[in-house]
């Protein structure tokens, strides 16, 4: 069966594991509202939990990746069904009431320690903000509104995502090749930013994000079902209820954040828009008013007329194989970790080409499995991403239940004979990646609830951005980048001149982040919005971004990360200004420093969420950061490093 449950040798199966699960459950339940507050009251709930998202995360990875049909419909399926059980056990007042005599006896309180606090305090937060102090009328009313949330962000999340269509006599013969033609028409599925045709990065800008009134609707409908579930349940604002337990702990935090970030990064951003209007006024002197399509792609060009940084030079270096003996090594000398390749059974696996690890301590043994799913194939979708598959945690008999988590990268599959080639771009994925699965594994907390990941999203890509860093540093990759035919490390000039390269527009880029980030916290803000979602675009794409709003589109309806990301675009940034405080503080001298490695460790990856996250990165940095402290963070790492400039010169 996948992943070794005997159920799944079959799609039917999940309706066999979800029933198992399902009746678990409601013996759990009535446990849990029969004993006597206790420490084992919060044991019973994080059992309930598990036994719950055993079957639903699995599923979840499942109904995005299985490349059979039958089981990514069956999984759908599963994930639906165990969400509206969730949904049903956050307004259950009898077993809410069982924790809240445990939060109410003092005595029995202040003898928990502080994970099983906080854990019983996150599983008290889950009922609250599914409104189970209302009265019963109003607690219906919030079940709904939570269920239609969910079909909303489906909805929305596919609209995403559709193609455009438009007749083709509207575009200039030279440049249909370009889009799919269906009869008459043509197919515009997405920005087209690589394209060096101005033409073309224009006609796809204006017809991908032109607005569209079902995908309008369905937005305003989810903004304001959000913001009608927060108040319901003693909420300002949606955004204040999903940063309830983050870094950040506000809005009012983030606002100053990305009001900070975006003072300092001014003068830098209109520098990098100068260079690239310059770029345009001489590859286009019809035309060189800077455009939003042009960003991206103008921002490649000066990257790759100033460092001449071809990803084809690189890739012979990065084999896959030696990447993994990269990370192996790291992992060794830093945590004392190492990653064996394993034997999968029948069935286990859902496409041959995926690879199993066992991560291994030297002296505390098996940690847990990492599933590398990392090759193309029709269907699979094409992001990189981590999935918690099974969460660690202590077992009532004592035993550890290892975590169990799939890694999803879209590598090229090789050609025959050839090994596995990346573009440094992939190569820094791929540790991104190895980042999250790392605190899978070492966040071996007693309870599932907060094992690995399943911690506030502002601190959950620290890890992973922190292996960029890793990336990027010529100690390291020294250490792996090897030719694969000669066998010649990667020169050390070329990894600067790389690393330099990634500074071109990166202010601009910075900015770019922060008008998203700041459009989300202005939508997730307070209601009714004074204006139209797509005003409120306009306004403040040309206030905190600076390039003009195109008339017609609406850059919002393609905004995917409204879904998963709500109120919380911010956290990328925020994590990526801890990560690089982290990588100069503690990695920047030795990246090997198997003392710090600990430090890491144990301060920062082995609480899961079942710590603060802002008492974690104190612990780690020996001080507690100011929202000045992230901006300089985030600032000073795009300027340009002396010694490469001087050697390029």
């Amino acid at each position: 069966g996948l992943f070794g449950v005997p159920e799944l040798s079959c799609p039917e199966g999940f309706q066999e594991a979800q029933d198992k699960a399902l009746q678990e459950s409601e013996q759990l339940v009535q446990k849990a509202c029969s004993t006597p507050p206790g420490p084992e009251t919060v044991m019973i709930f994080d059992q309930l939990s598990d036994s719950l998202c055993r079957v639903a995360d699995l599923a979840d990875f499942v109904k995005v990746a299985h490349p059979d049909f039958a089981f990514r419909e069956a999984a759908e399926e599963a994930c639906r069904n165990i969400g509206t059980v969730v949904e049903k056990l956050n307004t259950n007042v009898e077993l809410c009431q069982s924790l809240r005599r445990l939060l109410a006896d003092e005595t029995v309180m202040s003898s928990l320690d502080p994970e099983t606090r906080r854990v019983a305090e996150l599983f008290m937060f889950d009922f609250e903000i599914s409104g189970i102090h209302l009265d019963e009328e109003k607690r219906k009313k919030a079940v709904d509104l939570n269920v239609r949330i969910l079909d909303l962000c489906n909805e929305f999340l596919i609209g995403t995502h559709i193609p455009n269509k438009i007749d083709k006599h509207v575009l200039p013969e030279h440049i249909r090749y370009n889009f799919t033609a269906e009869g008459n028409y043509l197919q515009v599925a997405g920005l087209h930013a690589d394209c060096p045709d101005d033409l073309v990065r224009e006609a796809a800008y204006k017809i991908f994000l032109h607005s569209n009134a079902p995908q309008l609707a369905r937005l305003e409908e989810l903004l304001a079902s959000r913001n009608s579930l927060a108040q319901l349940v003693g909420y300002d604002t949606f955004a204040h209820r999903a940063l309830q337990g983050t870094m950040a702990k506000n809005p009012e935090t983030v606002r100053q954040f990305l009001e900070k970030l975006s003072e300092q990064l001014s003068k830098r951003t209109q520098k990098d828009f100068q260079m690239m209007t310059k770029m345009k006024m001489k590859l286009n002197p019809h035309n060189s008013m800077l455009m939003p399509w042009d960003h991206p792609y103008y921002s490649g060009v000066l990257r790759a007329e100033r460092y001449n940084i071809d990803p084809g030079l690189y890739c012979p270096f990065f084999s896959l194989g030696a990447c993994m003996e990269g990370l192996n090594s790291l992992f060794s000398q830093l945590l004392g970790i190492s990653l064996y390749a394993e034997q999968t059974k029948r069935g286990e696996i859902w496409s041959e080409d995926v690879r199993k690890l066992a991560v291994v301590h030297e002296t505390e043994g098996l940690l847990g499995y990492i599933y590398c799913d990392f090759f193309q194939r029709p269907d699979k979708p094409h992001q990189d991403c981590h999935f918690t598959v099974r969460g660690g945690r202590l077992k009532e008999n004592g035993e550890y239940q290892l975590p169990v988590v799939v890694l999803m990268l879209s590598l090229p599959n090789s050609a025959r004979g050839a090994p596995t080639l990346l573009s440094p771009g992939m190569m820094e994925n791929l540790f991104h990646e190895m980042g999250h699965a790392m605190h899978s594994m070492l966040g071996r907390t007693r309870y599932q609830h907060v094992t690995g990941t399943r911690c506030p999203t502002d601190f959950a890509e620290v890890p992973s951005i922190l292996m960029e860093y890793f990336a990027n540093d010529y100690r390291v990759v020294n250490q792996f980048a090897r030719h694969y035919k000669t066998g010649q490390p990667l020169p050390k000039n070329m990894v600067s001149r790389l690393c330099e390269s990634k500074k071109v527009c990166a202010a601009a880029d910075m900015q770019l982040q922060v008008f998203y980030a700041v459009l989300d916290q202005i939508y997730h803000g307070k209601h009714p919005l004074k204006k139209s979602t797509t005003e409120i675009l306009k306004e403040t794409q040309e206030k905190v971004y600076g390039l003009p709003y195109v008339p017609n589109t609406a850059w919002q309806l393609r905004f995917s990360h409204l879904v998963g990301y709500g109120a919380k675009y911010y956290s990328y940034l925020m994590s990526r200004a801890v990560a690089s405080m982290v990588w100069k503080q503690c990695f920047a001298q030795n990246p090997f420093d198997r003392a710090m490695g600990e430090r890491y460790r144990r301060e920062m990856l082995a609480h899961g969420g079942g710590k603060e996250p802002m008492l974690m990165v104190q612990g780690m940095l020996q001080k507690s950061p100011s929202v000045e402290d992230f901006v300089d963070a985030l600032v000073s790492d795009l300027d340009h490093d002396f010694e490469t400039f001087i050697m390029d010169s």
